[in-house]
């Protein structure tokens, strides 16, 4: 789309030209009715307007929508640069995109910004004609910012129809400066009526809240006006805020003050060749002059008449004013097509750095999950003295005759043996604890060393771990644990094997038997080459006796498989405190990056 003309350029530095219509503090220009819209109509669209009005505002309504709907998590790389930008984005749509598109009768909005002391606020009471803004050595001297315009005005400027969050006082009488983060609005007979003038807090000031409060007020204007001394052009900062204006080709101009007369035209010469070599060079540029003649807060002299009679072209003459505001306009539009795909970028780079947390919070449990399952089955778990434990009963003979126990004439030895039963069936149950309890641990550790490596990622982490603290996953393990023996001995007790051994023997131990089997299924056979001829029958060999080998295959199966689905599901849990915390931080979504884009298509269909 072919953007308009810029805003009339000065013939050199501070030598706009002046046309014949009255500025600010003088007689208000007459006022055509019917003046132009602040946007293009859908009649002229020839000239770069919107074909459709109401379907323009629609599409960017969905993308303030989807821009709003965006979070980031605090502390994990992207955020600062994400929230950032969410906000840049959302305050031009808001404060500045929205109501011109709503309101064609948009009072022209002149933002006076700039650096710490370069005499902003003496400048506006110059260009208004009257003091309605203070001054002074204090710095930063503008905590609150004024506006100014003519009563029939204010109105427009109400929380209703701009900067709706920000808290406003109306001003009476002498010009008092307001609260931190309260806009002062100042009703003049002097200023023209659609023309609105605005002395913005510092953009260099030492108060953070001051550069934010000066980027959402910029953000909200139409004609920028920029103000450093001789001493601060160069700094870093009023670079950062002139890029922002060119990168969205806003109608700008640029004051140069406090002045002094020896060296002035080096420094103008200077500052005019850094301001092309920065891609401003048909910005208007104006100079004043280091001087004393100031009372009543305004210049006495005719010090800031070009700058004046710049404005008052610019606001009395109904074409200029529309190529201002249009041009402003249409550049913010302009910039939302590499605003929105970096907002997006920004999601895109944390929704990368939770996948990877994800990723690594799933690994260290999977692992977990693996060690857990290859210690049960080769047999690990049976070595040492859990082991000694079993060779112990099973060669005195003691488990095999509790299995098989006749009549009564051994209940004194059946009993001694059932202790030292479950005494083992105890020792097989703290062993499978332990074992659990430290796959968790080391996949927690493995966890929090993976995620400190990512910044901000670190707290997450601890939190996690914190609430895997103070003894749950061991009391859930034991109770797992405790309820796979009762259901393995469900499963012996199920089978048509034990009714067959019952009635053969007279009296059937079953706590005995499903030790046996899951002495048996913790990998015995992984550990009895190693183990001596005296250590007693195998377990295999005793279940033999009792079951037959389909029967034997599918209680074992079906024992091993719910082993496997608590240890599972026990770690599972232990992984959803790292994806839970993960969850908590607020990353985006995926696809919050691609109705990002989609939405800026939307919006380049709409134009």
């Amino acid at each position: 789309m072919p953007r308009p003309p810029a805003a009339p350029e000065s013939t050199g530095p501070g030598e706009a030209r002046a046309e014949s219509a009255a500025a600010p503090g003088r007689s208000a220009p007459a006022r055509h009715e019917g003046a132009r819209p602040a946007i293009p109509s859908s009649k002229a669209k020839h000239r770069g307007g919107v074909a459709d009005d109401s379907r323009f505002e629609r599409v960017l309504e969905g993308l303030r929508d989807r821009v709003r709907a965006i979070t980031f998590a605090e502390g994990l790389p992207g955020a600062t640069e994400g929230v950032t930008a969410r906000a840049d984005v959302l305050h031009q749509l808001d404060d500045y995109v929205l109501p011109r598109v709503r309101r064609p009768d948009t009072p022209l909005l002149i933002a006076v910004a700039g650096s710490t002391g370069a005499g902003k606020s003496t400048l506006v009471n110059s260009l208004v004609g009257e003091q309605v803004t203070t001054t002074g050595v204090r710095r930063p001297t503008t905590n609150s910012p004024v506006l100014a315009c003519n009563p029939a005005d204010v109105d427009w400027f109400n929380e209703a129809s701009f900067l709706p969050t920000l808290p406003r006082v109306r001003q009476e009488g002498l010009a008092m400066p307001g609260k931190d983060g309260m806009l002062v609005l100042a009703a003049s007979e002097c200023m023209p009526k659609g023309v609105a003038l605005l002395d913005t807090p510092d953009v260099d000031s030492a108060v953070a809240a001051h550069h934010e409060f000066a980027a959402k007020f910029l953000d909200a204007a139409d004609l920028w006006v920029f103000v450093t001394t001789s001493r601060r052009y160069a700094d870093a900062r009023v670079w950062e805020f002139l890029q922002v204006a060119r990168d969205r080709d806003t109608s700008l101009a640029v004051v140069l003050s406090r002045v002094p007369e020896r060296g002035h035209e080096q420094l103008t010469h200077h500052f005019g060749a850094m301001l092309d070599a920065n891609g401003l060079g048909n910005a208007a540029r104006f100079h004043i002059p280091e001087t004393d003649q100031i009372a009543g807060e305004r210049f006495t002299a005719n010090t800031a008449d070009r700058i004046r009679d710049y404005l008052a072209d610019v606001a009395g003459d109904l074409a200029k004013r529309d190529r201002v505001s249009r041009r402003t306009f249409i550049g913010v539009v302009d910039s939302f097509r590499t605003r929105v795909p970096e907002l997006a970028k920004q999601v895109e780079r944390q929704v990368e750095i939770g996948r990877v947390l994800e990723k690594s919070a799933a690994t260290a449990y999977d692992t977990a999950v693996a060690e857990v399952t290859r210690s049960v089955q080769d047999g690990s778990l049976l070595r040492g003295n859990l082991l000694a434990r079993w060779q112990d009963i099973a060669a005195s003979g003691e488990l095999a005759r509790t299995m098989r126990l006749r009549g009564k004439r051994r209940a004194t030895t059946s009993e001694q043996a059932a202790e030292r039963v479950k005494a083992l069936q105890g020792a097989v149950r703290d062993s499978l604890q332990a074992l659990i309890l430290s796959s968790a641990g080391r996949a927690a550790e493995q966890v929090a060393e993976r995620w400190e490596e990512v910044p901000g990622a670190a707290a997450m982490a601890d939190a996690a771990r914190g609430e895997a603290a103070g003894g749950e996953l061991a009391r859930r393990t034991r109770e797992e644990i405790t309820g796979w023996q009762q259901r393995v001995a469900e499963l012996v007790a199920a089978d048509g094997a034990t009714k067959r051994s019952v009635a053969r023997f007279v009296t059937f131990d079953a706590t005995a038997f499903t030790l046996v089997l899951i002495v048996d299924l913790l990998g015995y056979a992984a550990v009895e080459p190693t183990t001596p001829r005296s250590a007693g029958p195998t377990p295999q060999r005793l279940l033999k006796g009792l079951f037959g080998a389909e029967s034997l295959r599918n209680i074992g199966t079906m024992a091993r498989d719910d082993l496997q689905r608590c240890v599972t599901e026990l770690l599972n849990t232990e992984r959803a405190r790292f994806l839970d915390a993960l969850s908590a931080a607020g990353l985006p979504q995926e696809a919050d990056a691609v109705q990002l884009y989609q939405a800026t298509y939307n919006l380049e269909i709409a134009r």
